[in-house]
């Protein structure tokens, strides 16, 4: 494969791997969302090495930046989903850092 079409394929996978995770979003399948999210940080230190020797002419530019455009679209719509779990956790863990304190208190520390 020559080192376009491979550049081009990782970030065809990224795109991939950024609507699976949406989908685990929209679902609120959190578990699954995290276990993708290792897969794509694999395929984007991938894409790093398949840069070297790459050089791209106008209309693979703005193939890379409309690809790039989805992937960054699919991260805002996963943080707009997960924003209120993450919210509703960091209040249940600041309850239990509060909880964890008062309870400390009373029976001294253990």
């Amino acid at each position: 494969m020559n080192p376009n079409a491979e550049y081009f394929a990782r970030y065809e996978a990224i795109v991939a791997i950024s609507g699976r995770m949406l989908f685990a979003a929209r679902r609120a399948c959190w578990s699954e969302l995290i276990g993708l999210e290792e897969e794509y940080r694999q395929l984007v230190d991938g894409l790093k090495e398949a840069e070297v020797g790459v050089r791209l002419d106008a209309s693979e530019r703005t193939r890379k930046y409309e690809l790039i455009r989805r992937i960054l679209a699919d991260d805002a719509a996963i943080r707009d989903l997960a924003n209120p779990r993450m919210a509703a956790l960091s209040a249940l863990f600041s309850g239990t850092s509060q909880s964890a304190r008062i309870l400390q208190q009373i029976y001294g520390a253990g």
